[in-house]
């Protein structure tokens, strides 16, 4: 598969995955005899495993390390584990802060809806959801 065709299969920029392949986040790419870059499945795969962490959230500096450790071998398996046990903890983090979001975007349509049935916009602020810290 040529570059093109995996940028437009993934949505991604084909100087993203030049970039994840300079730096380490994927292996090397295959190449043609006359230098184009032939992504095989396995190439893919990790090119799949890219785009997930990144969307998760983790930072490129964590998935070179990953990566680092992947070709260290089995001996790495409890650091991937634990680097993955990291990635976790951030997300979780991240899904608190966004229904805290929620509950305060649920609590001022709440009183949008109202307004608009009664034309008298209020706020009881004892039933505002907590805000962040």
């Amino acid at each position: 598969m040529t570059i093109k065709e995996v940028c437009e299969r993934y949505n991604i920029a084909a100087g993203t995955l030049r970039y994840y392949e300079r730096v380490g986040v994927i292996p090397a790419v295959k190449r043609t005899k006359g230098g184009v870059r032939d992504y095989d499945e396995e190439a893919i795969r990790w090119v799949e495993s890219a785009i997930f962490m990144r969307s998760a959230g983790v930072p490129i500096e964590m998935l070179v390390e990953y990566m680092r450790l992947f070709r260290e071998g089995n001996d790495t398996l409890r650091a991937r584990r634990d680097l993955l046990e990291q990635v976790r903890t951030d997300v979780n983090a991240k899904l608190e802060s966004y229904r805290k979001t929620l509950r305060r975007l649920d609590y001022k349509i709440s009183r949008y809806d109202e307004a608009i049935k009664t034309g008298v916009l209020t706020w009881d602020k004892a039933a505002i959801p907590e805000e962040e810290p």
